[in-house]
């Protein structure tokens, strides 16, 4: 494999690490080559690993009963798979899987907890990227709840686009439907609308985006609230991409000390003197 086309910087949270904390990871990160339906992890499977993704994107799905799944987030090129060890959990609430074939740099979960537990900036950058990945599990549920397919799947074609270096996704309508958690034949209409609108070109097994500007005309809001929080939280992610150079990152701390309380000043007090009567006054 040729490591020098997957840069571990290509990835933005490892990108965005200050030179000796990313130093202190890179002997231990792990090139992998991984292929579409590869299951990194069932539900309850204890979190080993954890992977940053490069060229590929993984889908975090729930399973019901009954076989039908959906997905609940993904993750690309700007985030990592095993955010639930940094929480103090051992194993994965979801099905993690990859949706696009590509490339990744997973880690032993006790190299990355023995660099978080340092509490300097991979905890900050690594929680920061939790609560964004958080609003998307969120926005996820309200959209799959409240809008049509071709909203859902507006959404998820752009924001695919977004982790992907090619145009073209290779992706079936089956597993479309299967991540959106809809019957196919919904899909196979919203994509057959898209592509008489000119938006993609779909043969089977493949999708090419043609317009993304008309994507973004029929989404809904939840691409944008998503996308808005990943630059709010990531705003000071800085990338090497591949170049390695002295980094300026500077994280705002997760706990602010409380000032000293500040004690009024009063007032001299007025003497107290004694009048005929015998009475005090002032």
């Amino acid at each position: 494999m040729n490591n020098s086309a997957y840069n571990p910087n290509q990835n933005h949270l490892l990108g965005a690490l200050p030179d000796n904390e990313y130093d202190r990871l890179a002997p231990y990160l792990e090139l992998v080559s991984l292929k579409t339906g590869d299951v990194l992890y069932e539900s309850g499977g204890k979190l080993n690993y954890v992977y940053f993704p490069i060229s590929l994107t993984i889908s975090l799905q729930n399973l019901m009963e009954n076989g039908s799944s959906s997905e609940v987030a993904g993750i690309g090129n700007e985030g990592m798979l095993g955010t639930m060890l940094l929480m103090g959990g051992q194993t994965m609430p979801t099905r993690a899987i990859v949706q696009i074939a590509g490339h990744a740099y997973k880690l032993k979960a006790d190299i990355l907890l023995k660099e978080f537990y340092l509490a300097g900036p991979t905890l900050r950058l690594l929680l920061r990227y939790t609560q964004a990945l958080i609003t998307q599990t969120t926005q996820t549920a309200v959209c799959n709840r409240h809008h049509s397919i071709e909203q859902q799947l507006c959404r998820w074609l752009l924001i695919t686009n977004d982790r992907v270096v090619s145009k073209e996704i290779k992706v079936t309508q089956e597993t479309i439907a299967n991540i959106l958690g809809v019957r196919r034949e919904g899909v196979t209409e919203a994509a057959g609308h898209l592509q008489n609108l000119g938006y993609i070109h779909y043969r089977r097994g493949h999708i090419t985006i043609s317009n993304p500007l008309g994507l973004q005309g029929l989404v809904c809001e939840c691409h944008a609230v998503v996308k808005k929080e990943f630059a709010r939280l990531m705003c000071d992610d800085l990338h090497r991409q591949g170049m390695r150079q002295t980094s300026s990152i500077v994280l705002a701390p997760i706990f602010t000390p409380a000032s000293p309380p500040v004690t009024p000043k009063l007032p001299p007090p007025r003497p107290v003197t004694s009048n005929r009567s015998g009475l005090l006054s002032n």
